[in-house]
């Protein structure tokens, strides 16, 4: 278990999305350490220096072991995949945590987020296969993510170009492989009472708020927060924003 940690006070938890290390979380990590000590967990599945591929339960064992060292209930953050991660570990041991915001969770609410038959992975896998890393994540960020066409080949593209971002892609891969392979856990979130956040963007892909929509229904403590004018990458775009949200739930449920 490896994490960035930063700041002075009530701890903050922080579980980043896909293809990202822990310091995807950065800006908004900055903004918090001043009033809170703030961990950004490095997700193993995204380690270049990683064996197999990790399933969405070791990462659920990272996130406690690393609670666990803070000797306190924590408030927690996890964003997209990150963000299933972080129910699984509020389903896993509520008494770890004060509060959770959990950003756009890549959550299986029906069919798998790779297509029937895990035909989006398969393309994608296949583009890796031949050398293609940009098309692969474009493959991805079209027919998982759901961006606009446009989107996903620059996306794409830019992860051709840029070694860091080639790298992860497999990663990013094996990380939708570990979300289909969870399944729908829809009946494990409706015990979550810890209080909890649903964070979305105004303007993130549709198929983003259908999961929300799907975890709010059965999760009794949730209140559902939407960032006007935000979509998918608010954390890097509207980092105030996100760190407001999170600060606020702190602010209700941390007793120093």
């Amino acid at each position: 278990m490896r994490a960035y940690d930063e700041g002075q006070g009530p701890p903050i938890v922080m579980v980043h999305p896909g293809l990202s290390d822990g310091r995807r979380c950065g800006k908004v990590a900055a903004i918090l350490s001043g009033r809170y000590r703030v961990l950004r967990l490095d997700r193993r599945q995204y380690r270049l220096d990683r064996g197999a591929p990790v399933q969405v339960e070791q990462e659920v064992e990272d996130v406690l072991a690393l609670i666990r060292s803070v000797g306190k209930p924590v408030v927690l953050y996890g964003h997209s995949s990150g963000g299933v991660v972080a129910l699984e570990a509020l389903a896993a041991s509520p008494s770890s945590f004060a509060g959770a915001v959990i950003f756009e969770p890549s959550a299986v609410i029906g069919p798998p987020l790779s297509g029937e038959g895990g035909e989006v992975l398969q393309r994608a896998r296949a583009a890796m296969a031949s050398g293609k890393p940009g098309k692969a994540l474009t493959i991805f960020m079209r027919d998982t993510v759901g961006l606009p066409d446009w989107q996903a080949w620059l996306g794409g593209a830019i992860a051709a170009l840029i070694p860091y971002y080639r790298r992860l892609v497999p990663r990013q891969l094996d990380d939708l492989e570990a979300m289909d392979r969870l399944g729908v856990r829809l009946g494990a979130y409706a015990a979550i009472e810890v209080p909890t956040v649903l964070l979305g963007g105004e303007r993130s892909p549709a198929n983003l708020a259908e999961r929300l929509d799907a975890v709010q229904r059965v999760m009794p403590r949730a209140e559902r927060v939407v960032l006007s004018g935000c979509d998918h990458g608010a954390d890097l775009k509207k980092p105030a924003a996100v760190a407001r949200v999170i600060r606020e739930l702190a602010e209700k449920v941390i007793v120093d």
